[in-house]
Parts: structure tokens; C-alpha cells; sequence
């Protein structure tokens, strides 16, 4: 009996280790499957982003360099007279002084000197206006400029218009391509880093147009969310966190703020239609506007961010002091908040960084008109940098393409840049516990 009884323990033992390893062998299949579908998924989001970045770059980079064209400018007094300033036949000089350059032409030709202008950008001739108005010795002298082509020009210095298409299919004739070949071997042509992208403001000229009139709306409208959102979203997270009675009204109110941080900015474009343009007529197209849109938006982020900074201070913060006779009040600004105030701002420019990049409600009150100047004020006309992409997107001129990847890449430089500094400070400032 005690020998069966031996064969049955020994025979349930082998079964259950054979169970056991099973068991592992299954379990390790399954993790070995799901540390599979984890590197795949990570290997396709940054195979995307690679995308992404490549074709931006492949797209955008031409628009950092600017085709110019470098010449000796007579500045003829028959045609800049100095009692005529500021006014002038400032294109004439320009033509004229550039057809010296190129062998075979007849100068006496209107239509071959008006095609020799066609070469300069629009803004040639207000640059050696501005020079000669500011010093009217010039008038008589040569003097040298440098000044950027037109965009077609541009386009065929960087390798973007095909010289074999057909020349009835051609933007450059035959002949204009024989100008440019020209100044070319004369070394006239030079194709420095494009600060325009950044200093100049918007334009219908894609060789002249720029970022700095959307760079500085952005600031702006930035600058009124941050001073709205911030004091208004932190006082209502302290008081929902540490005074508000935990009640229906409460959680409602906790519910609510939850869902308007899920909500779709084109709605709170919508709202910031109907009442600050709307009821209170507030100008359209202003920095301001925007700004008291961003900052609905930005809100409910910064709200949740710091009751979860808040809420991740440990009890016995609140407890010592409160022991060491501190009032309620003295407990939550004197102590809580500070400990606080890292996972506060993380979640601030988090927020704020996400607002930078809405284009929707911004294009609802009416930030994506053409602004040929940078605002000087909130309450200024002016675009901001995703309405500006948007704005050049969908222009028909060919030489936007470039600049619409330039302005995203720009774009994307000012989100990482505002992505770091809130890795920064909450890896330099966070406490350990």
C-alpha cells in the first residue's frame, strides 16, 4: 500500500512540474511576444517621425539660403534727382547698371530692360531708395549692392526649375536663362544664409517673405495666455485641492474641467467667436484675442497638472506644519506650494507649448490675414506661426513650398525647445521623497 501510495506522489509530482514548465514556457512565449509588438511599435512611431523630419528638411532647407546678386550701382542723377527724393527711377538704375554686366544686351530695348528688372526681388529698389535717402552723397557715385532675385531666379540657382522642359513650359525663357548664366561667370551671383526667413515679415514676394511678423503675434498671444492662465489655473487647482469641500458640486466641477481638456480647439475657437469678438467687440486678427483663446485652452492643462503636482506632495509636508501651529493658508502657500512649483511650471509649458502650435482657433478670430508689418503691441494685427504655415500652404506660388517646410521646421525648433526646458526643470528642481 505505502508503495502505490509512493508511485501516485511521485507520478502527481512529474505531472505538476511538467504543468509548471508549460506554465513558463507559455509565459515567457507571451512576454517574448509582447516585448516584440512593444520594439515594433516604438521602431514604426520613430520611422514615421524620421519621415516627417526628412521630408520636411528635404523641402524646407532651400528656404534658409536666398539666391543674391551683387552689383556696382550708378546711381544716376537723371534719373534719382535729389529734389525728387524720396521719389526716383530706382528699378531704371538698378537695370541699368545690371546690363553692364551682361554681354549682348541693348539697353535702348524697353522689353529686354524690363526682363533684366524682372531679375531683381521687388524690394531692390526700396533697398537703394533707402540707402540714398538716408545719404543723398550717394547720388552720382557707384556704389555696391547686394540684393536678393526674384523667386523664379531663385528657383533656378537651387535646381528646382528643369532647364530641359520645354521653354514654352518654362517659367525663364531661353534668353532670361542666358542673363542669369552670365552673371553667374561673372561672379555675381552668391546664395548667403536667408536671415530674411526669420527678420522679414510676410509677404507676397516668396524671396521676401518672412517669419518675424508671426514670431512676434505668437509672443504675444503666448505672452497674454501665460498671464491669464498661470495665476487662473493654479488658484483653481489649490482651491478644488486643498479647500473645496468634497462634494457633488465638486466632483462635477473636477468632471467638467477634465472634459474641457479634451475638447477640440476649433470649439474654443468657435466660443472666442461668439463672445470676445462677438459680445464684447474685440478687434479681429489681434494678439490679444488669440491670447484670451489660448488661454481658455491652456487652462484645464495647467489645472490638472497642478493638483497632480500638489496632490504628489506627501501628507506629512501638511501634517508637520500644521503640528507646529501653521494655518490652513500658511500650509498651502508656505509649504505645499513651493514643493509643488516644479510638476506647476512643467505642466505649464507643456500647456503653453501645446497652445503654440493651434492653428484652428487662431484661424477663427481671424489670425491668418496678410500683415506686411510686425505687431509693436497685443492689440497690433497680426498672424502667428502655425496660421502663417497655413497662410503659405495654401498660396499657389511654387516658391512657398519651401518656406511652408521652413516655417514648420521653425516651428517644431520653438516646441522642442519649450519640451526641454520642461525636461530640464523638472529633472534640476524635483524632489525626492
Amino acid at each position: 500500500m505505502s508503495v502505490i501510495t509512493s508511485e501516485l506522489a511521485a507520478v502527481s509530482e512529474e505531472s505538476t512540474t511538467t504543468a509548471i514548465r508549460r506554465s513558463l514556457a507559455r509565459r515567457k512565449r507571451k512576454q517574448v511576444i509582447l516585448q516584440t509588438l512593444g520594439i515594433t511599435a516604438i521602431s514604426i512611431a520613430f520611422l514615421m517621425l524620421f519621415i516627417l523630419i526628412a521630408s520636411l528638411v528635404s523641402t524646407g532647407h532651400t528656404a534658409f539660403i536666398q539666391t543674391h546678386v551683387t552689383l556696382n550701382v550708378f546711381v544716376d542723377p537723371e534719373e534719382v534727382p535729389l529734389s525728387r527724393l524720396p521719389r526716383g527711377n530706382f528699378d531704371d538704375v538698378l537695370a541699368a547698371s545690371l546690363a553692364k554686366s551682361i554681354p549682348g544686351v541693348d539697353v535702348s530695348d524697353r522689353a529686354t530692360m524690363r526682363k533684366i528688372e524682372d531679375i531683381f526681388s521687388n524690394g531692390a529698389q526700396f533697398k537703394l531708395r533707402d540707402m540714398v535717402v538716408e545719404n543723398p552723397d550717394l547720388i552720382g557715385q557707384t556704389v555696391e549692392l547686394s540684393v536678393p532675385v526674384s523667386d523664379p531666379y531663385d528657383q533656378l540657382n537651387k535646381d528646382q526649375i528643369d532647364r530641359n522642359t520645354p521653354e514654352q513650359l518654362r517659367r525663364l525663357k531661353d534668353n532670361q536663362l542666358g542673363y542669369f548664366d552670365a552673371l553667374q561667370a561673372a561672379g555675381m551671383i552668391s546664395t548667403p544664409i536667408n536671415t530674411g526667413l526669420i527678420t522679414n515679415a510676410d509677404s507676397r514676394f516668396p524671396e521676401l517673405a518672412g517669419l518675424k511678423g508671426a514670431i512676434i503675434g505668437s509672443f504675444w498671444a503666448l505672452l497674454v495666455c501665460f498671464v491669464i492662465s498661470f495665476p487662473l489655473g493654479i488658484g483653481a487647482a489649490i482651491y478644488l485641492e486643498e479647500f473645496a469641500p468634497k462634494n457633488r458640486i465638486s466632483d462635477i466641477i473636477e468632471v467638467n474641467i477634465n472634459n474641457l481638456a479634451a475638447v477640440p480647439s476649433v470649439v474654443f475657437g468657435l466660443l472666442a467667436l461668439a463672445v470676445f469678438i462677438g459680445w464684447f467687440g474685440l478687434p479681429r486678427s489681434v494678439p490679444f484675442v488669440g491670447g484670451l483663446t489660448l488661454a481658455l485652452m491652456t487652462m484645464p492643462t495647467i489645472i490638472i497638472a497642478t493638483r497632480a503636482a500638489l496632490k504628489a506632495v506627501p501628507p506629512s509636508i501638511r501634517e508637520a506644519a500644521l503640528g507646529i501651529g501653521a494655518s490652513r493658508q500658511q500650509v498651502v502657500f508656505g509649504h505645499v506650494l513651493p514643493l509643488a512649483m516644479p510638476g506647476i511650471l512643467t505642466g505649464t509649458i507643456i500647456g503653453l507649448a501645446q497652445a503654440l502650435g493651434e492653428t484652428a482657433p487662431l484661424l477663427l478670430i481671424g489670425m491668418n490675414a496678410f500683415i506686411t508689418s510686425a505687431p509693436s503691441t497685443p492689440f497690433d494685427s497680426a498672424t502667428a506661426l502655425p496660421t502663417q504655415i497655413f497662410i503659405w500652404a495654401d498660396s499657389p506660388e511654387r516658391g512657398f513650398v519651401s518656406r511652408t517646410s521652413a516655417a514648420i521646421l521653425v516651428l517644431m525648433a520653438f516646441l522642442i525647445s519649450m519640451n526641454a526646458i520642461a525636461i530640464f526643470m523638472r529633472k534640476k528642481l524635483e524632489r525626492k521623497w
